[in-house]
């Protein structure tokens, strides 16, 4: 599969003042439920991300690659040889098919690849995947993240497809796959916290309608919902895969907090407000489902953004983080009547959200082609 991967940036079109983008081909990105070729998932290694509780976090990843590698191949990246080796054993210990495992020796910062990966899309005209390419800075908050900028790039070259890179104003925009969540259809839901917000600041003079225009060239998007904040705790700064996901065309999960005196419970109920009144691309209103959040996770005397809505859909399986809860029960009895088709596969998440992010975060799916 290895080829030269070809990369362009989006030519202007018409539109929202500075706003380019592609106007020769029609894109689409797939829902997560749709079928995959493969997940791609990086190696932990950066302890910086879960200081004091490293040790259980690959554990974890060998339990994530043996539920995944039962269902559809993982590329998997490690820093080097050494490291391969050390992730080959680990594997095995924990019975994963290492046949449908293929490995990849590409440096990374961090293991974050929700968002340091590429988003793979399809053309409405012949149905090849193009690789959409957004600019990687590491939350516009942290200094290591020059190996993760290449990844998504490393991955389309792998893959032998085109790349293309939105722009706006000239300048690469700045978009982490966390921030978005799609239904297949033409409809994407984002937070203004994480996009709007002049707080960790991606793309500044880009606005709502600028966003929206890059979304319908690169993704296929004729409609957006806009949610409000995230959950407390998140370094991301509000993005919507801790908050709301599609789990259909026409419905999604919403995150909730019953006790009026925690600090998510405004955040959510007005994500929740805006999600009854909001329409997909046809117009119609959305099916409305919520999940409870669980208790607050607490570590070090920090607020840990733990959430069921970070769950990962996959070939047959939905990887649902847990934290020994009275609430994952009822978190993955809702999945279960929405996936019906799908094992739910709890995972515990208690040491993983340690590093700030869970099953969802750690995962990029390539569509089936």
């Amino acid at each position: 599969m290895a080829s030269t991967s070809k990369h362009r940036s989006s030519g202007r079109t018409s539109g929202p003042k500075g706003a380019e983008a592609s106007s020769a081909a029609t894109y689409l990105m797939p829902a997560e439920w749709e079928p995959h070729a493969a997940t791609w998932l990086a190696w932990p290694h950066y302890e910086g991300d879960w200081p004091g509780k490293f040790e259980p976090i690959p554990w974890v990843y060998a339990e994530v690659i043996r539920n995944l590698a039962r269902k559809e191949r993982v590329e998997l990246l490690v820093n080097d040889s050494s490291s391969e080796r050390r992730a080959r054993k680990l594997l095995q210990r924990a019975d994963v098919l290492l046949e449908n495992v293929r490995f990849h020796r590409w440096p990374t910062n961090r293991v974050w690849m929700r968002d340091s990966g590429c988003i793979f899309v399809t053309s409405g005209t012949d149905g090849e995947q193009t690789a959409i390419k957004w600019r990687f800075n590491a939350w516009a908050k942290y200094s290591n993240w020059k190996h993760d900028e290449k990844i998504g790039s490393l991955m389309a070259n792998a893959c032998g497809v085109e790349e293309l890179r939105p722009t706006f104003n000239g300048k690469r925009v700045v978009l982490e796959g966390g921030s978005i969540d799609v239904n297949g259809r033409g409809t994407l839901l984002t937070t203004e916290e994480c996009l709007l917000s002049k707080v960790q600041q991606r793309n500044p003079r880009m606005n709502r309608a600028a966003y929206e225009k890059i979304f319908a060239q690169s993704l296929g998007v004729h409609h957006v919902i806009w949610l409000g904040k995230g959950i407390f705790g998140d370094d991301t700064h509000g993005h919507v895969d801790d908050l709301c996901r599609f789990v259909s065309s026409d419905t999604v999960v919403a995150v909730v907090e019953s006790n009026a005196k925690d600090v998510n419970h405004k955040p959510l109920r007005d994500n929740l407000r805006r999600l009854h009144s909001a329409h997909d691309q046809s117009g119609k209103r959305l099916n409305v489902v919520e999940l409870p959040m669980p208790r607050p996770v607490i570590f070090e005397g920090r607020r840990l953004p733990a959430s069921y809505a970070n769950f990962y859909v996959t070939n047959g399986v939905v990887l649902v983080p847990v934290f020994n809860d009275s609430h994952d029960r009822i978190a993955m009895n809702t999945l279960a009547e929405l996936f019906p088709s799908r094992s739910i596969i709890p995972i515990y998440s208690g040491d993983l959200v340690w590093g700030l992010g869970t099953m969802h975060c750690m995962t990029q799916q390539q569509p089936a082609s």
